[in-house]
């Protein structure tokens, strides 16, 4: 199969080298030409634009930043709908705005172009394994269509059923991660000032009703320090945004994700935006004092 891939961040670019790995031909583009030259180091073909990535392929797949950027890449002059030809498919794995979504998908319909979304969740890390959760959202057919591909991409696939919904869950997936990476940070204060070794507190932890994955993988590199996640605090933004704009929406008070939405904020504005999410974490050493560090944990999440 014939496949194209735009946006090679941190997941995009390890979704892309699935997809080559499981035989599939494949041609790239993203802004960041080290992002590329990575790719076409491992048998990718390089394009020089959005449109060359999108023409001739059968699939073409977007792993993007934000809804806006998504709408730039397919919609704009020169833009991926106009090279796309008919009967291929656009896969959509980029956390984005569910209405925007339906709106995108729209255009490229009446283009005779099939749409999925398949937002990905589960960390970069699994992303290398191919270990990634896919929540599937579209045609129940066009997705069967493609199922051999998704599955080299994920462990498990969940089909949401119509376009829109699988976009809803991502984002209330990720208000669960965000709010338990400062309730995390809070437990560990608690430990580290009430006297408790935080190693020992990790093991109790994450064999107690407790736990959580995102705890299991998120809190080593608190404890070590590098604070790497490979999700940055803009990103964390964006997804809260989505989630309080949901709210508002569907007239859902959300207490608790607003003061969170506030405590990245925060952070964002202490230590930028592109600083990793558990710097919400490090606001509370920095108010406490105390450092939340303890010895034997990796300074990244591993992909092995």
């Amino acid at each position: 199969m014939q496949c194209g891939f735009i946006g090679l961040g941190m997941l995009g670019a390890r979704m892309a080298r699935q997809v080559m790995d499981a035989g599939h031909a494949l041609k790239v583009f993203d802004l960041d030409d080290a992002a590329v030259e990575q790719l076409v180091a491992h048998g990718a073909t390089s394009a020089v634009s959005v449109a060359q990535a999108a023409r001739e392929v059968d699939v073409l797949i977007t792993c993007l930043p934000s809804p806006e950027a998504s709408a730039k890449v397919m919609t704009s002059n020169n833009g991926a709908l106009d090279a796309m030809h008919e009967g291929s498919c656009w896969i959509e794995m980029s956390t984005t705005d569910a209405n925007e979504m339906i709106r995108l998908a729209e255009l490229a319909a009446d283009r005779g172009i099939g749409v999925l979304e398949c937002p990905a969740t589960g960390g970069v890390h699994r992303a290398a394994r191919g270990e990634m959760t896919l929540l599937v959202g579209g045609d129940e057919a066009l997705f069967k269509r493609h199922a051999s591909l998704l599955e080299t991409l994920s462990g498990q696939i969940v089909y949401m059923g119509k376009l829109g919904n699988a976009s809803l869950i991502k984002v209330i997936t990720n208000l669960l991660c965000l709010v338990d990476l400062v309730a995390m940070g809070e437990a560990l204060m608690l430990a580290k000032r009430g006297g408790l070794d935080l190693a020992r507190c990790y093991e109790a932890i994450t064999a107690s009703s407790g736990s959580s994955r995102e705890f299991e993988d998120w809190a080593p590199v608190i404890l070590n320090g590098s604070l790497n996640t490979g999700f940055t605090t803009d990103l964390g933004l964006k997804d809260l945004g989505l989630v309080t704009e949901l709210g508002r929406n569907l007239e859902v008070p959300l207490q608790l994700t607003t003061l969170v939405e506030q405590m990245f904020k925060a952070s964002r504005e202490r230590y930028g935006g592109s600083a990793w999410t558990p710097h919400v974490v490090k606001m509370m050493e920095d108010a406490t004092g105390e450092s939340l560090r303890a010895p034997g944990f990796a300074e990244v999440i591993s992909d092995d």
